[in-house]
């Protein structure tokens, strides 16, 4: 073998080579004066590192050292980077000047490479003016639309908000400027708008006994009202309820709903009802559970029909003149010099093949059955939210009711034409409803708040194009009362005053809340014949008064459905807060509404805005608050390695450690673990803390859980009826304590041994209301207090005043079981699974790992603006909290503890649960 002298500064690594009888122990050199270490740079003396290198080294181990790092420096050699060129990768001896525009320059074996990379460089070598010319901007639009559908103000939120991609949408999360406050108060006292054309319609027509005995396996009368409520049957109202998988009731859970039925016709019992779902249910409703309900297993293949080339369009006969051009002008470019044909923009949803079935219908092969059909009418109908007490004065102000079409053309009633409205005039019974309807629509003017009508009206309407009654600028819309008075007479007034309290009494009749957005045609029609911005901007400037209201033309009426939703209906401040109305309307009429709902004044939200609309509520938001929904597991997932992502981007000396705050899952809710550990202390008798939950780990709890069913969120309201009465009187708006035929039964071992044979398993959704000052926290531990912390939150009310309680409730957690506390298993886990600050996999019991028993998390915290304090929404343990009530006195019964993830505190919070959520 033969050996080389080899530099030191080639070594890596300590690995020796031995000569052949050679000594190790021989020949050492003398150590340096230099004490051992690192230094950077030169030394002072000229002298080399202090390091010591190895004397001896063996040839394999450092030839398989040397070869990756040989390998990795040919592949940074031979490999081009993204910025040079392909012939940089020739020596330079062969590189020449032409090469960079002649390609047969180069060798052969580089041409393909540089003649792709020269036509990449020709396509982004266009100018911004062709780039921004309008057919090139449509293609980019729409090519950037393929995976994420754009609704049909993106632009408008594009350079407004902080976009997101969710659910396949690119929808806006929150706006780039600082308006948290500006829009509460929006909501509070004027106007919040928001786009939720996202949200999924199917419809669904047939015969109505055939749609009802279908909709019956998905919902259950004991959880509420379902699909056949009267009022929502008429079309009066719109409902909501939340649907199961079918016959899987009260287990599966899918989500909640809101749906439409259209009014009846009379003489028919042909009916058509849509159904509203967020995106996150559309698969699972409608190919699954609704077509297997309604039989409806055949698809409708639609008819696509082709588009004409320009060398297939045959040219007139009367062919425009050419126009005259002077030498050095420029000259327009025009759709005919393209040489394909011009880009279209996508209405609805574009990521859809032309080719893909949107309609299924049943398989009838009798002739006295209805046949029944399910569509999907995603994206084909627009829904825009108005929140606020003054949401009515901003619809009727921006909007007016549709005028009758000129009389000149009503005499002609032989020849049909090609608009909707026109033909529509022709029948008189169709505009003696809407003359009703737009009567109905003035009424609103002189109502105080949106929040007077009955929960869920529906109003039909066709009103005017509304960018013909564009202000020049932002006008804030006022009420009647505020903008002015208006002279009319004393009878007049008296008859208007008459059907105002009617309508807020009883609502809109059954025959106004028709609507020609039902019809299919009627939409087609109004989306082919829009009136373009190019024809309106030519018809104001033909105006002779500038700013003066321009004519409406034949195709300018537009159908729409306006539909109220309810405000806060739980709690004792701010009753009705949020409420509003939806704004239903056709595709492609988006921006045409929005503009003029923009320049009356009202603020713009997003989806961060609605969930704080939810918070100051004190409602459940989907799918945050639906942990046993698939989509609700599928949010926590992502909730859960977004947090863990944003917790590891930290360095390690500034993370909080939840291991020493007594936190085992910050950035998660184990709601089985929790349920499982609960149903097994009370069925030991568990007021000792000590016997079940130290010793148990989540691998036991999954065992045990295999053969058993997912803990369940949802109880009949007979069940939260009962369950509320024990905690304390409801607050929920029409459901208090004296309007409850019978008092709760007394809350003894028997009552409470009954009540959790069907509800052992079960998780509850409750509101929690803070006591003192603080403000709850996301993932925030609700636990049960001692007699102790009892004991001192009465002495604190007895030296606070009354109406002032003491800040002094909150107590210091000194034990932290999790940290010091020796019976807690510790499981051996992988070095690369650990993080610092979290606690490894699998987790220990969550009911008893600190000084305070664990009821449950919260699922939403913050500051609530409406109450005036900290509020959580979250769910606790059905078994958990019965036992906490059952060993509570009655003056604090319902009180619990709350600390925050990154606290050491416990805070009193007071339980309520609201049987109408």
């Amino acid at each position: 073998m033969l050996y080389t002298v080899l530099s030191p500064y080639l070594f890596t690594d300590e690995t020796t080579i031995l000569p052949k009888g050679g000594d190790p122990s021989t020949n050492r050199p003398k150590r340096s004066h230099h004490q051992p270490g690192w230094v950077r740079g030169h030394q002072k003396d000229g002298g080399d590192y202090s390091k010591e290198m190895p004397k001896y080294i063996t040839a394999g181990g450092f030839a398989r050292a040397r070869a990756a790092e040989v390998k990795a420096m040919l592949k940074a050699v031979t490999k081009r980077p993204a910025s040079c060129h392909v012939f940089e990768t020739l020596p330079k001896h062969m590189r020449r000047r032409a090469m960079s525009h002649n390609t047969k320059r180069l060798p052969r074996r580089l041409r393909l490479m540089a003649m792709k990379l020269k036509k990449k460089e020709q396509t982004r070598s266009k100018s911004r003016k062709a780039r921004r010319r309008h057919g090139n901007l449509l293609l980019e639009f729409n090519r950037r639309q393929r995976k994420n559908i754009w609704l049909e103000t993106h632009i408008w939120h594009a350079k407004r908000f902080h976009m997101v991609k969710k659910w396949g949408y690119c929808l806006g999360d929150r706006p780039t400027y600082k308006c948290y406050r500006p829009c509460y108060r929006a909501m509070s006292s004027h106007c919040l708008l928001q786009d939720l054309s996202y949200y999924c319609c199917i419809e669904l027509q047939g015969e109505e006994d055939r749609l009802l005995t279908g909709l019956s396996q998905l919902t259950s009368k004991e959880a509420g009202p379902t699909f056949a409520a009267a009022l929502c049957l008429s079309g009066r109202r719109q409902g909501s309820v939340v649907v199961y998988r079918a016959g899987q009731y009260p287990s599966q859970p899918l989500g909640p709903v809101t749906f439409l039925w259209r009014p009846r016709t009379q003489g028919s019992t042909h009916r058509q009802l849509w159904i509203w779902a967020h995106p996150t249910l559309k698969q699972v409703l409608s190919s699954i559970n609704l077509r297997s309900v309604c039989d409806c297993s055949e698809a409708v293949v639609p008819v696509v029909v082709p588009e004409p080339s320009p060398a297939e369009v045959t040219p007139t006969v009367d062919s425009e003149p050419k126009p005259k051009t002077t030498p050095g002008a420029k000259r327009k470019r025009s759709s005919k010099d393209q040489s394909g044909p011009p880009a279209k923009k996508i209405l609805g949803d574009g990521t859809r093949s032309p080719t893909t079935p949107v309609t299924w219908k049943s398989n009838v092969t009798c002739l006295i059955c209805c046949l029944m059909c399910c569509s999907d009418l995603t994206m084909e109908i627009i829904r825009y939210r108005l929140i606020g007490p003054q949401s009515h004065t901003v619809i009727t102000e921006a909007f007016e009711a549709a005028t009758s079409c000129d009389v000149r053309f009503m005499k002609n009633k032989e020849s049909p034409s090609s608009l909707w409205w026109p033909e529509h005039c022709k029948d008189e019974n169709k505009m003696h409803l809407h003359q009703q309807q737009a009567d109905v629509f003035h009424l609103l003017k002189g109502i105080f708040s949106t929040a007077e009508l009955p929960p869920g009206t529906i109003l039909g309407l066709t009103v005017d194009d509304p960018r013909l009654t564009l202000p020049t600028k932002k006008v804030k819309a006022l009420p009647c009362s505020v903008s002015g008075p208006k002279a009319v007479s004393s009878s007049t007034h008296l008859v208007d005053e008459e059907k105002r309290r009617e309508l807020v009494l009883s609502g809109v009749s059954e025959h106004c809340c028709q609507s020609f957005l039902w019809d299919r045609s009627v939409r087609d029609n109004v989306i082919d014949n829009k009136i373009s911005e190019q024809e309106l901007n030519r018809m104001r400037s033909e105006v002779l008064v500038p700013g003066s209201r321009l004519p409406v033309p034949p195709q300018g009426r537009v159908p729409v459905l306006l539909v109220h939703q309810p405000g806060k209906q739980v709690g004792h401040e701010m009753s009705s807060w949020g409420a509003g109305w939806d704004l239903l309307l056709p595709k492609g009429w988006g921006m045409a509404f929005w503009v003029p709902l923009v320049y009356r004044g009202v603020r713009i939200g997003g989806l961060n805005m609605s969930l704080k609309h939810s918070q100051n509520k004190s409602a459940p938001h989907f799918p945050h608050d639906y942990p046993d929904c698939p989509a609700g597991v599928h949010f926590q997932e992502e909730q859960e390695a977004e947090l863990l992502d944003k917790f590891k981007r930290r360095p390690p000396a500034k993370r909080t450690n939840y291991i020493k705050h007594g936190c085992l899952a910050p950035f998660c809710c184990p709601w089985q673990q929790l349920a499982e550990e609960w149903e097994h202390i009370t069925r030991e008798g568990g007021e000792e803390r000590e016997g079940a939950g130290r010793s148990r780990t989540t691998t036991e709890a999954d065992t045990v859980m295999e053969g058993r069913w997912r803990p369940l969120v949802r109880m009949n309201r007979k069940s939260l009826r009962l369950l509320s009465g024990w905690c304390k009187p409801t607050t929920s708006k029409g459901q208090r304590a004296c309007r409850l035929r019978l008092p709760p039964p007394s809350l003894d071992l028997s009552a409470v041994k009954s009540f959790l044979t069907s509800h052992r398993m079960t998780l509850v959704w409750v509101r929690l209301s803070l006591l003192s000052g603080g403000k709850p926290e996301l993932h925030g531990i609700v636990c049960v207090p001692t007699s102790e912390d009892l004991k001192q939150l009465k002495s604190s009310k007895k030296a606070a005043a009354p109406s002032l309680p003491s800040d002094k409730t909150v107590e210091k957690e000194t034990e932290l079981s999790s940290a010091s506390d020796p019976n807690i298993p510790i499981t051996s886990s992988s070095p690369l699974d650990l993080v610092l600050g979290l606690w490894p996999d699998p987790l220990p019991s969550v009911a008893s790992h600190c000084s305070r028993l664990t009821l449950g998390w919260v699922t939403q915290g913050d500051f609530s603006l409406s109450a005036g304090c900290g509020e959580a929404l979250g769910f606790v343990s059905v078994p958990g909290l019965l036992n906490t009530l059952q060993n509570q006195p009655m003056e604090h019964r319902g009180t619990v503890l709350l600390r925050n993830p990154t606290s050491l505190q416990y805070r009193f919070f007071e339980v309520n649960l609201d049987p109408l959520i």
